[in-house]
């Protein structure tokens, strides 16, 4: 009589059959949470991106709105000149209307001088916004609350229409406000994909013709992601 021994366990080729596809698993499952943690990383640069210019745009397009208006433009202060240590970026200082106080228990007034500017250097770029509560036309020097707004800009860039022409500045001496405002605002460049933007217009003038024409005009010269509107505030 015979005796047929029942071996367990699995043969040298199941064996390396099973380490195969093992590895082909646990191969994809890498592959697919790589794939993952940077589509994740993706939205994340990209969401933070859009929150620092969206940030940046809501509180010039606040400040503007509320923008100090006269009869007469030497009452008023709105200028806007290059930034020479930033090629192609601007310096943008105006007067505007607030109403809750930037200092606690000091006296200020309602109206405030406010500047924004982009400072670039190997460590950050980052867009600053001055607050002076105490505006003096006289001070060449003026103070006030620096804060940094947004970090990662690449571009801060503002125009100014005339009625017939675009100008990246508006200097001190001009005695006139201009008809329309641009602000374009640049985060830095993606790893993937475009970079964020968005674009201010401000309608200082209430004709239409000329307006409605330069705002076509100038939407079209900067195809920004985002575009919004902001109309002067009404006469103090």
């Amino acid at each position: 009589m015979k005796i047929y021994l029942r071996k367990n366990g699995f043969t040298l080729v199941e064996a390396l059959v099973a380490s195969t596809i093992g590895s082909f698993i646990a191969l994809v499952a890498v592959g697919t949470l790589r794939t993952i943690t940077i589509s994740a990383e993706r939205v994340d640069s990209n969401i933070e991106s859009a929150s620092e210019v969206r940030f940046a745009s809501n509180m010039i397009s606040r400040d503007l709105v509320n923008l100090y208006r006269e009869q007469n433009f030497r009452n008023m202060k709105l200028v806007g000149m290059a930034n020479e240590s930033v090629q192609g970026s601007s310096f943008l200082t105006f007067y505007t209307v607030g109403r809750a106080k930037a200092r606690i228990d000091q006296p200020e007034a309602d109206v405030y001088e406010v500047e924004y500017y982009l400072v670039k250097n190997e460590e950050k770029s980052a867009l600053y916004r001055r607050l002076w509560p105490n505006p003096d036309p006289n001070d060449e020097s003026p103070g006030g609350i620096l804060t940094v707004i947004a970090e990662d800009i690449e571009f801060f860039q503002v125009r100014f229409f005339d009625g017939q022409e675009w100008s990246d500045e508006w200097p001190v001496e001009m005695e006139v406000a201009p008809q329309l405002m641009e602000v374009n605002i640049v985060g830095k460049p993606q790893q993937w994909g475009s970079p964020v933007m968005d674009s201010i217009m401000v309608n200082l003038v209430r004709s239409t013709g000329g307006t409605v024409e330069a705002l076509e005009s100038g939407e079209q010269s900067f195809g920004g992601q985002g575009n919004s509107s902001a109309q002067g505030g009404t006469q103090p």
